[in-house]
């Protein structure tokens, strides 16, 4: 009878344990995650089954064009085209362009989409890339085509009008090209620029480059303020010398011990040699030196 008491006591607190966990913050945040994990898990796994569905149709469409290509021979030596067979490469061409067009902008939403993915789709880039060369060959071979039927005086508008969409195409990459270029030159040329100036210590404070250096007070370089324009660009790559014309100079500016030295010409005159122009530039990258006239 104890026994029995003992383990209805046991199951009791059991469930009691049980029912407590269950309406507990950390369980319902547990439920949540879990539930959060499977909804994540079917979008992308309809996601994925979308894309594939869309690269199967593209892979289709490119065996089509490549069934489609033995009806758009054009004889390479003498004769005329016929209407009837200028129809027919119409007819076909309004098909491949029509196809073409289509791929491209399939393969361009793809390319959106897997940009906002992580690595598990990662699979998919090497698909993409290949269906776009595809793509990329069946254009050319529409280009070579025109200029074949230009040869023989033959205007079809299908391609006239695919080949203008390539030529823009071509020149909008061309001018995405120039600016992206445009932007690492100035982004490198901004990366390895630095600023220098030398003066006495009047020419310094007038420029609001150099306060203090009274009797107790000590030198201060670059305080807000300071005038920018005062100072000359260099590329740090590039000049590793900045000749002084003065016979005593001080450096203001924070630069590490070791990177750099004073060397005299044979008249007297100092000049700043960076050694190391990595570690010199590292704390800053304006350069402060007063001279002595």
């Amino acid at each position: 009878m104890k026994t029995a008491i003992k383990v209805a006591a046991v199951c009791a607190g059991v469930f009691l344990l049980a029912s407590c966990v269950k309406s507990s913050k950390e369980y319902k945040q547990l439920q949540a995650e879990n539930e959060s994990l499977r909804t994540e898990s079917v979008r992308s796994t309809t996601e994925l089954n979308e894309m594939l569905a869309v690269l199967d149709e593209v892979e289709n469409d490119i065996r089509t064009i490549r069934e489609t290509e033995n009806y758009l021979t054009i004889p390479q030596s003498g004769g005329e085209v016929s209407p009837t067979r200028q129809e027919e490469i119409r007819q076909n061409m309004h098909l491949i362009t029509g196809i073409i067009k289509k791929n491209k902008q399939q393969i361009s939403e793809l390319e959106a989409k897997l940009k906002g993915n992580n690595s598990q789709f990662a699979a998919l880039r090497k698909t993409i890339d290949r269906l776009n060369a595809e793509i990329e060959k069946n254009t050319v071979m529409i280009t070579s085509l025109q200029a074949d039927l230009a040869k023989k005086n033959v205007r079809i508008q299908e391609l006239d009008d695919l080949v203008t969409d390539l030529n823009e195409n071509v020149e909008n990459l061309s001018l995405t090209a120039a600016v992206q270029s445009q932007k690492l030159t100035a982004q490198d040329k901004e990366l390895h620029t630095a600023y220098y100036c030398f003066g006495t210590a009047k020419e310094l404070k007038d420029q609001k480059i150099l306060t203090g250096s009274g009797l107790f007070s000590k030198s201060k370089a670059l305080p807000d303020g300071f005038n920018r324009d005062y100072f000359v660009s260099i590329d740090i790559r590039e000049e590793k010398e900045i000749p002084l014309f003065s016979s005593k100079a001080t450096l203001h500016s924070n630069h590490p011990e070791g990177t750099w030295r004073f060397a005299e010409d044979e008249d007297g005159n100092l000049t700043l040699v960076i050694t190391n122009a990595e570690q010199f530039w590292s704390l800053s990258r304006f350069l402060v030196i007063q001279v002595k006239h």
